[in-house]
């Protein structure tokens, strides 16, 4: 019997992976690798000595993925795979909604084939919008306002849906705030394609040289400092919360979400200041404007998964920076460094 984690490859997926084969779990791996490297699923071998398959199926491809369950034992789904840069959907909205939903649609029908009804989600705060409301509650208003945001929307509403047809289906819909950080090893981390849309890595490319300086969106928000204030949330809490949803689905049918963030804000120029005090890197900074949809305060009520998932995260904002900085003063050039030695 063993755990399918789609996207399994990439950033969250690939820190889930190890805290699931350290935890015991067997595990079968699917990635298109559009967005991240294979280097990390290898890592993740080294990190744990524990072997996995990985097939490098896009889960668009009905016929492939169908075949990963014909031939592995599989008795439940992370579901991590999918399109994620916010910025990317707005250009590109036809791309997100037929990638992310018609993926989930082609995952959902291959599980129900082979009676696999029991998932964890990865959702996303974005479907909370521009709520006003701090701390944001589970039951808060859902208005994405992006494409990006409306595809976990409308994907929570069809598993919602496919519940209601069939009550045995268990789904835990987590809904992220901001991970950040990387695992103790140094060995895998965040790496981005291109200029990073989330504030983490910009800051430690930054501070090893590979950017000039730091973009920091809105000075004037009613805040301490005038900064965006954010909830940031260690990688590898957030994976350990994917095996307490593991074990609630696993125990009980029902479908319902989960906020996934340690319920405090920071500020973008508190978590600098963070980065700096503890690494000794400077990472200079200049103000630019807005953005789009940004709001002044967004930060989780996390009582829910306190009390039902029996999680909470424990790492603090200084060690999501050395850990964060461990990864990207180790590979500068992020899991491309990898690559190119070997081709060397």
């Amino acid at each position: 019997m063993a755990v399918l984690v789609t996207g399994g490859s990439g950033y969250i997926g690939s820190h889930t992976c190890v805290e699931l084969l350290n935890a015991g779990y067997d595990i079968v791996v699917v990635d298109n690798l559009h967005n991240s490297r294979v280097e990390s699923l290898r890592r993740v071998r080294e990190i744990t000595g524990r072997a996995f398959k990985f097939y490098e199926v896009d889960l668009l491809d009905q016929e492939e993925l169908d075949k990963v369950f014909l031939y592995n034992h599989i008795e439940a789904v992370i579901h991590f795979a999918g399109l994620k840069a916010v910025g990317e959907s707005v250009h590109l909205p036809l791309w997100y909604y037929h990638n992310n939903i018609t993926g989930t649609l082609n995952l959902c029908k291959v599980m129900q084939k082979y009676g696999v009804k029991r998932m964890v989600f990865s959702s996303s705060a974005t479907v909370y919008g521009t709520s006003g409301q701090v701390p944001i509650p589970e039951d808060a208003p859902l208005q994405a306002t992006n494409p990006y945001g409306r595809t976990k929307l409308m994907i929570e509403e069809i598993l919602r849906d496919l519940h209601t047809s069939d009550p045995l289906w268990s789904i835990a819909i987590l809904r992220y705030f901001n991970p950040i950080g990387s695992h103790e090893s140094g060995r895998i981390g965040e790496d981005p394609n291109g200029i990073p849309s989330n504030l983490m890595p910009y800051i430690t490319q930054v501070a090893v040289g590979r950017l000039k300086e730091l973009q920091v969106f809105g000075s004037d928000y009613p805040t301490m400092d005038g900064t965006g204030v954010r909830d940031y949330i260690h990688a590898v809490d957030l994976a350990k919360g994917h095996l307490k949803a593991l074990d609630k689905v696993m125990a009980e049918s029902g479908v319902d979400a989960y906020n996934l963030g340690t319920g405090r804000g920071h500020s973008v120029l508190e978590l600098v200041a963070a980065f700096e005090r503890v690494t000794g890197r400077s990472v200079p900074y200049k103000f630019a404007a807005r953005r789009a949809g940004d709001i002044a305060v967004c930060y989780a009520d996390v009582s829910k998964a306190k009390r039902e998932l029996g999680w909470a995260a424990e790492k603090g904002i200084e060690d999501m920076c050395i850990d964060g900085w461990r990864w990207q003063s180790s590979n500068p050039n992020g899991y491309q460094q990898e690559i190119e030695i070997a081709v060397k």
